[in-house]
């Protein structure tokens, strides 16, 4: 009877084991699933977004209507990092955003009276000292030799470093690469980089039609308040000159600012973030307003209406931008 029962026990918990490992596998397989199906969207998010970008640009056709206030006529887009809803629609839980690099600081066209008063505005200007010792050092990883100027840092001092790198003596290659440079890592710590700068375009100028608030955070004559009422009129106007900004930003404000801005100008580059949307809980502290705080990313060119756009660059987990009222990611 003993035996009985222990192989009876025994028989019980094998069932149990075998029936746990069963229902993990399909736990898993259907996780796959999801996770494939996840990827499949997109992708295709990323595809459409492409089109619509191509779409943007193709001349308006040229059509002749008895009623012409009867034409439903869809509105450009601003590719401001709004949520988009495309002309082929993409997977009900898959969200879309663009972001236009007008409305970014271009690295590589910034002079150094300008990032003096980046610098500034970050610093200080009681940190002139400081200020200046960083100016040198720029111009040090800028320049195609290794003779430090004064107060620069050049090639010995980067090997130095734990772990060592070398100056690029040239342009920045990326917006990530400004924190290698001596003294911009402590400054911009709490910056992201990625939307507040970029490395593609013609000029140093910003549009505030497009502008990220990480861009509009680093400009001279802008602070928080400014920065809040620029993003609600900007939902329903648009700055089409310095006048419109005027209206906004105080007149010791719009000094310092309007040496920064081009409401006109527009890149062939732009930023398609691609995510999908989750209900996270409040206590998250890595997620705002229930959107994911990372989403699948790609820069890319427009090189026409009759090729896809260049990939540039691709970050699979790039960070979404803050949006409007939206003071913190923390």
């Amino acid at each position: 009877m003993i035996v009985t029962l222990w192989t009876i026990t025994l028989l019980m918990i094998l069932i149990a084991a075998l029936a746990s490992q069963t229902r993990l596998s399909a736990q898993v397989a259907w996780l796959h699933q999801q996770d494939l199906q996840d990827w499949a969207n997109i992708t295709a998010a990323i595809n459409q977004a492409e089109m619509e970008l191509m779409m943007e640009r193709m001349p308006e056709p040229i059509m002749v209507v008895e009623n012409p206030e009867e034409l439903n006529v869809t509105p450009a887009y601003r590719f401001d990092g709004e949520e988009l809803t495309l002309q082929y629609p993409q997977a009900e839980n898959i969200k879309v955003r663009i972001y236009d690099h007008a409305g970014k600081i271009n690295l590589r066209e910034l002079n150094l009276p300008r990032l003096r008063s980046l610098l500034e505005k970050r610093m200080g200007e009681e940190a002139d000292e400081e200020i200046e010792a960083m100016l040198a050092a720029w111009t040090d990883w800028e320049d195609l030799n290794d003779q430090a100027a004064p107060n620069g840092a050049e090639r010995d001092y980067y090997e130095n470093l734990d772990p060592p790198y070398q100056p690029r003596n040239g342009p920045l290659e990326t917006v990530e690469e400004i924190l290698l440079i001596r003294g911009f890592a402590d400054v911009f710590k709490d910056v992201d980089v990625d939307a507040a700068f970029t490395i593609f375009g013609e000029n140093e100028l910003v549009n505030l039609n497009v502008a990220t608030v990480e861009a509009m955070r680093l400009l001279p004559g802008l602070d928080e308040e400014v920065i809040q009422e620029i993003l609600t009129w900007r939902s329903e106007n648009e700055f089409r000159g310095n006048g419109d900004v005027a209206r906004l930003v105080p007149a010791e404000g719009m000094a310092e600012l309007r040496a920064w801005l081009n409401s006109r100008k527009s890149t062939n580059h732009f930023t398609i973030m691609v995510y999908k949307h989750t209900e996270t809980a409040a206590t998250d502290p890595a997620a705002v307003a229930g959107i994911t705080a990372t989403a699948w990313a790609e820069t890319v060119e427009l090189r026409g209406i009759n090729e896809r756009p260049a990939v540039l660059k691709v970050s699979p987990y790039q960070t979404l931008p803050l949006r409007f009222g939206v003071s913190t990611l923390e």
